[in-house]
């Protein structure tokens, strides 16, 4: 009786140990910066401008922007929660080559950005990076698409309820993360634990420019009916594209598919 009281003693420490280790340390199951850099997108053969951008509460984003020869937008893009923008060059290099100017921001905590990265911050970096664009380069909203990736999908969801840009996609984008949080840990009450939410899924009808939701079936970290939610969600005009490949893989191994989506989307608006 000692010894079964015991391990039942145990095992609710245990558990109650790991739930607290998910409400106090989330944000290290979330953001993983890299603050080396790789190479740039000069040393790749593309000319580009290395900038600093002052954020609302005084923080320095680093941030390159990458001309192209003949732009027909200028693209507003949100990396995923891993990395820095140096790991990007070849997503920069393939909006380049679609004939998209690029403007590509590192979140604070990453990169050479200042301060540490949390959820309202990450949104305000997003607010400094659109603001850039139109106040200081002077270009108009109606030619800039807002594109993220991933946890930069939220970011950029966040953004397009605050803004009108020409175009809104949203690439591999998780509806929020305590609906994540519930998947990955179905033993604990991930939705009571979470501070952090991007919850993408409740903005989306905030969302009046038109939308591009890009979603893999074969996605192994955010599942399809993540991105199938969230085009549910959303008011027209949206329209779906549906890739093949991997989390990280579906814009490079089958290019043809993703860039003629993309391409095509933009085309109507």
């Amino acid at each position: 009786m000692k010894t079964a009281l015991f391990i039942a003693l145990s095992a609710i420490g245990l558990y109650l140990i790991v739930g607290l280790f998910l409400y106090l340390f989330q944000s290290r199951l979330i953001y993983f910066p890299r603050k080396e850099m790789g190479i740039t997108p000069n040393d790749a053969g593309m000319p580009f401008e290395d900038l600093f951008i002052r954020t609302s509460d005084g923080i320095m984003l680093n941030a390159w922007f990458v001309p192209a020869e003949n732009p027909q937008a200028t693209l507003l893009y949100f990396h995923g929660n891993a990395g820095n923008i140096s790991n990007r060059i070849e997503t920069i290099r393939q909006f380049r080559e679609l004939e998209f100017s690029t403007l590509i921001v590192d979140y604070r905590g990453y990169g050479r950005s200042g301060g540490e990265p949390d959820e309202e911050g990450t949104y305000s970096d997003a607010q400094a990076a659109w603001d850039y664009l139109v106040n200081v380069r002077g270009v108009p909203p109606d030619s800039i698409v807002v594109l993220g990736r991933s946890l930069g999908g939220a970011v950029a969801a966040h953004l397009a309820t605050q803004v009108k840009p020409r175009a809104v996609i949203l690439e591999s984008t998780f509806t929020s993360i305590p609906d994540r949080g519930a998947e990955l840990y179905p033993y604990f009450p991930a939705r009571l634990l979470a501070r952090i939410h991007y919850n993408s899924l409740e903005v989306m009808p905030s969302i009046r420019a038109p939308l591009l939701i890009v979603h893999s079936p074969e996605d192994e970290i955010v599942p399809f009916n993540h991105g199938q939610r969230l085009y549910d969600a959303a008011h027209e005009p949206k329209e779906f594209l549906r890739i093949s490949g991997g989390h990280n893989e579906g814009n490079f191994v089958f290019r043809e598919l993703y860039e003629q989506g993309i391409t095509s989307f933009l085309s109507r608006y």
